[in-house]
């Protein structure tokens, strides 16, 4: 078993390895329809020439810069530059508006702003303008200016191009960083209310990263690992597990084009490690599901046994009858799965929301292994992950990983404790009271943990539904089965303070497709979500659900809308999470008139 090193902070740890690999390709992304690698050295060369070049324009350490870019090599390389100069990186969703970056600068305090394109740049620069310090504007695409604005407007190229002292630059960081030193800002997109900017240090990073390879090192082994980056590097869960984590392995990263050509890419790339969010699983089930059903009953009778057969080896493992069909499966079924994942993956690691446990056994089913983790931004931000060497139990999160404490409050809270935590928010003492008791981060989360010390979330605090009857309700685990069905895309439920359930349903479009051609109605997603026989086939998909749950869980009554929830109508975060209060906001008249119907 290989360990990680100690290291002081994430620039030397970014430097060691770089040394190490020399001219082996590191960052990796698709120009002219080509993946083109950048080495180790010359990111590191990169590295080095901007840092020099944010001293020469007059940074100084703890300086805030904001970083607004799509995933690219850029990204990394702005980020270990800005860390190598002393200054803190503020990473910031390219979906936020101008409202949401002027909140942030201004929060922040931020001196420069990088930002990738032009187009970025329309929403970044009237906040720039108006800030009362980020006068500096770094485009790693050339930006087109008509007029002088007061922003002081450089380029990438000649920012990076400069004299850079590698072994210098690495010599101050390894003296002059420490692990509690602040790292980043990275301002929480939240379910409710104003960004606010969790303080993460270089400890808690690397914290997060040692835990990790743990993980990978005891459990699959340290190889010459590929990481497909796609969740956005502005969220901490990229942040950490699809950028310094690969890092800390030495690891390759290729950056994925989107979610259009996700597919593609994975194919392409052949990853051993991927980090995604729940959603994307389920989107992936779907395709590989009806893709299934297409291709006649031998498939689908197969399709069958093998997820009966995964659900009987999670729990408790497969008799010696299992095993003639669990050998067929083996050499027909799950080599054509895995090959559209690449061939190689090691662990597909699902974070940011929760998993429904029929996805994990679905991806189980076909022979992909699917770790469920769990964390926040204020825990840097991973927490807990599944273990193949404890048992993988997918209506849990693991156990805590190496160096980290978990225990459960008496109102069943669970709390964190460890180097992993923040040391607050940023200039927001009264949240950072309210969240950080005695050592202990508050989680806001309700859960348990198991005889193996693995940890089972049950729901959010704020997020659970209190009936009239003062009965709980977890609506993310109704949420969950809704949207496994093929006739639901997004659903939210509603019920606090009412006799029942019921809830707002985005039908799927593909399924609402399908059904029109049957019924010999035109698609038109809005029209037909007015339509009773079309509303009918969607509650019909709403009471199989029903059948499995309990009399408090049961939608009883739902409204239909053809707008699905996104990022840009700000009813999903960009982890995918739906933000209700936003939902709410526009169709809450709505569903509360289901009460009165």
């Amino acid at each position: 078993m290989r360990e990680l090193e100690h290291f002081p902070n994430l620039v030397t740890m970014f430097f060691m390895r770089a040394k190490e690999k020399g001219d082996a390709p590191f960052l990796w992304a698709k120009q002219g329809g080509a993946w083109q690698p950048v080495s180790w050295a010359e990111a590191a060369r990169q590295v080095a020439a901007l840092a020099k070049s944010l001293k020469d324009i007059g940074l100084e350490p703890g300086d805030r810069v904001m970083l607004v870019s799509e995933n690219r090599p850029e990204w990394c390389i702005a980020d270990l530059g800005i860390m190598a100069a002393g200054c803190v990186t503020v990473p910031t969703y390219i979906t936020n508006t101008e409202r949401d970056h002027q909140h942030i600068i201004e929060d922040s305090g931020a001196s420069a702003i990088i930002v990738s394109t032009s187009k970025l740049a329309q929403a970044v620069m009237p906040a720039a303008i108006r800030a009362t310090r980020a006068h500096q504007l770094i485009g790693i695409e050339e930006l087109r200016v008509g007029q002088s604005t007061g922003v002081t407007i450089r380029n990438w190229k000649d920012m990076v191009s400069g004299p850079a002292d590698v072994e210098a630059c690495a010599a101050y960081a390894a003296a002059n960083f420490k692990r509690d030193d602040l790292a980043c800002l990275i301002y929480t997109s939240g379910t409710g209310g104003a960004p606010r900017g969790v303080r993460q240090h270089h400890g808690a990073i690397l914290c997060n990263v040692e835990g990790c390879a743990e993980v990978i090192s005891e459990d699959f082994g340290w190889d010459d690992e590929v990481f497909l980056s796609f969740l956005p590097l502005s969220h901490a869960y990229e942040h950490t597990g699809g950028q310094h984590f690969p890092i800390g392995l030495g690891a390759q990263i290729y950056y994925s084009e989107g979610l259009e050509k996700l597919a593609s890419n994975i194919e392409e790339t052949r990853p051993t490690i991927m980090v995604v969010v729940p959603r994307l699983f389920e989107v992936l089930r779907a395709r590989i599901l009806k893709q299934i059903e297409k291709q006649g009953k031998v498939p689908q009778a197969l399709m069958r046994r093998a997820l009966s057969l995964g659900e009987k080896d999670l729990q408790g493992g497969l008799s010696l009858w299992d095993l003639p069909m669990n050998l067929l499966i083996n050499k027909t079924l799950r080599p054509k799965i895995q090959q559209r994942f690449g061939g190689r993956m090691k662990a597909m690691v699902s974070g940011g929301a929760p998993l429904n446990p029929e996805i994990g056994v679905f991806f189980h089913a076909m022979g992909l292994t699917m770790l469920q983790g769990y964390g926040q931004t204020e825990a840097a931000p991973v927490i807990s992950c599944n273990r193949p060497k404890v048992g993988l139990k997918m209506d849990t999160v693991g156990p805590p990983l190496k160096n980290v404490e978990v225990k459960i409050a008496e109102d069943g809270e669970i709390l964190v404790r460890g180097e992993l935590v923040t040391y607050g928010y940023w200039r927001n003492e009264a949240e950072t009271a309210r969240v950080l008791q005695n050592g202990w981060l508050h989680t806001g989360d309700i859960g348990e943990i198991d005889e193996k010390g693995r940890i089972r979330i049950t729901d959010r605090k704020k997020d659970i539904i209190v009936n009239d009857k003062g009965e709980n309700v977890s609506p993310q685990k109704v949420e969950g089965m809704l949207t496994l069905q093929p006739e639901i895309f997004q659903a939210m439920v509603s019920g606090d303070k009412r006799p029942h359930l019921v809830g707002l349903v985005v039908p799927d479009p593909e399924w609402a497709v399908e059904w029109a051609q049957a019924n010999d109605e035109a698609y038109d997603l809005a029209k037909l979500c007015d339509l009773p026989a079309f509303r009918s086939a969607i509650m019909a998909a709403v009471d199989r659900v029903n059948a499995q749950l309990s009399v408090t869980e049961k939608v009883r009554k739902i409204t239909l809308t053809a707008d699905a929830f996104t990022i840009d109508n700000e009813m999903l975060t960009p982890s995918l999470k739906i933000r209700r209060h936003m939902i709410r906001q526009t169709y809450g008249d709505r569903i509360d008139a289901l009460y009165k119907a």
